[in-house]
Formats: structure tokens, sequence, C-alpha cells
């Protein structure tokens, strides 16, 4: 079976038309179709069919895709092999993360990995919500991204998530607030607090929202805000409270305070295709990711003044 083609099924499938997969590949849509309809002369029947102007998977074309991620990874794996006699290892990871989570693993990520001659990491920072991280795979060898610790891990035939961190999350609060030196708070105790919180469907949204429904109060957002270094500048403003991550957030102007009887977090984990965590490069990308996490965890945190 031609790898070529297999590759081009594959991202027919991640981007749905054969002109997302012509510019994804570099290559002409004419150049696409041909490929396609090559697979499936050579595999002996239809893998696509037409869908008003464009195509669609048929049952066997979804059938192969299911296994492609396999056969793509174990032919990289092999050449992968073949480089580490040379250098271990080599090649080029493409790396996707969640803004807070590059502030916490990106800087010590790419130091680890600048200590492995042959291998580049290209990195970048994209905010979606935990159900849409699996489509950067499209595009991204490794996806880190963030859930809430009530929602499962990702999931599914073409996705394989590897877990990082569990990160605790605490009430953020002005330096002067009257619960400031308390040891602890309850959500009772900020009823009458304005929040400030991230846009919904993010994992820290999620995360107020299974609280409140636990403890039965119902915390009032004023504020949507996804870039954590705003949200603390307007805590330590007093133009609010917040729930924020203990390692991804400066807590130099704030008080920090855990909620009590109440462990809240969010769950880290790096997203890859099947098969490609034996793969040289990629496994060498997910050790640095797990001393760096790793590292975090064990580090002292202050409270805050």
């Amino acid at each position: 079976m031609d790898l070529t083609r297999l590759r081009t099924l594959r991202e027919f499938a991640d981007r749905g038309t054969v002109t997302a997969t012509a510019a994804a590949l570099h290559r002409t849509p004419s150049a696409v179709s041909q490929q396609l309809r090559g697979l499936s002369a050579q595999v002996g029947v239809a893998l696509t069919e037409p869908a008003g102007r464009g195509l669609r998977l048929t049952d066997a074309g979804r059938a192969l895709v299911a296994r492609a991620d396999a056969v793509l990874a174990a032919a990289e794996h092999a050449e992968a092999e073949l480089d580490a006699y040379r250098t271990r290892p080599r090649g080029r990871v493409r790396v996707a993360l969640f803004p807070s989570g590059a502030v916490m693993l990106l800087a010590g990520l790419l130091r680890r990995v600048a200590e492995l001659p042959g291998l580049v990491v290209e990195c970048r920072d994209v905010d979606v919500r935990h159900h849409e991280a699996t489509a950067l795979l499209a595009d991204f060898d490794v996806v880190v991204t963030h859930r809430a610790e009530q929602s499962p891990p990702a999931d599914g035939d073409r996705v394989e998530a590897v877990h990082l961190l569990r990160e605790p999350l605490d009430v953020a609060l002005p330096a002067d607030h009257r619960l400031a030196r308390a040891p602890s708070v309850t959500l009772a105790d900020l009823a009458a607090e304005q929040w400030i919180c991230v846009q919904v469907g993010f994992p820290i949204d999620d995360v107020l929202n299974h609280l409140g429904d636990r403890t039965g109060t119902r915390p009032v957002v004023a504020h949507r805000i996804n870039t954590i270094a705003i949200t603390e500048r307007l805590v330590a403003a007093g133009l609010g409270v917040a729930l924020l991550p203990r390692y991804g957030t400066g807590w130099e102007h704030l008080a920090r305070r855990p909620l009590a009887d109440l462990r809240p977090a969010r769950h880290i984990d790096a997203l890859i295709r099947p098969g490609t965590a034996e793969i040289p490069t990629t496994a060498a990308v997910l050790d640095a990711l797990r001393v760096e996490a790793d590292s975090l965890s064990a580090q002292p945190h202050r409270a805050g003044p």
C-alpha cells in the first residue's frame, strides 16, 4: 500500500474537503484527487464517493482511515529507528499548548529538548475547548490540553491521551480582602462577590459550575476573561475574585486560599496519534513534558501576601 496515498487519505479525513487537503499537503486539488483514486484502485474498493460538489469517505474509507494512523506510525517508527543509528532522536515535532499550559511548561520543555541535538520542536499556543483539541492533531504531533476533573480524557480510535499533571485550583483574592488571611474559604463565604471566570465551556468554568452544583451556591460571574494575567490584575485591583490554577498563576500580589472540604483541580494531558508514543522524537518530547510537569508539582507554592 502506497504510504503517500495513505497519508493523503488521512489528511482528507481530517480536513473534510479536497481543497483543504491540497492546501495542507501543498499540492493541487487535482493531485489530491488522483492520489485518492489511485489508493481506491490499489485496494480494490471505493474509498470516497460524491457528496454534493465534493467527496466524502465511504464505509470502507472510514475503516481504512481508522487503521491508517497505526500503519503510518509504524512506518515513521521504522524510519526513526534507522535515524537513531546516526543521531537519537532526530526530526521535527510540532507541539500545540493551551496558553496557561504554555506558561507552565513551554520554557522548561524547550530547555530540555535543546539538550538533544537533532531534535527540533516547533510550538504554538492555541486556546480551544477540551472537546475541540483532538482536531488539532491534524496539524500537530503533540497537543497539550486541559480538562475539568469531572471530565474524562479525550477518547477515540484516532487519539491517545497521556496524563501529565493534576493541577489544583485555588481561590484568588485581593491581598486586602476580608478573607485573605483565612485558612480556607467556601463558596458560601464568597456569595456576595463578583467572580471573574473563563469563557463558557473551558475547564475552569466547568469546575466552578460543578462546585456550585455540589454546594448549592451559584457564583455570579461578572467578567469572562481567558487570559490569566488579565484576571490576576483585575483580582489584585479588587474588581472580583477568581478560581485560578495553582502552578500557572503568579501569586505575588494575590492571596491564594483553598476551598474548604473541596479539592477542585484541572487535569493536563498530552494528546497524540495512536502508536506515535513509540517514535523516538515524540517519545523525547513526551518525556520532557512529564519531567517538567513533575517538577511543578514538587515545588513549594506560596499562598500569596
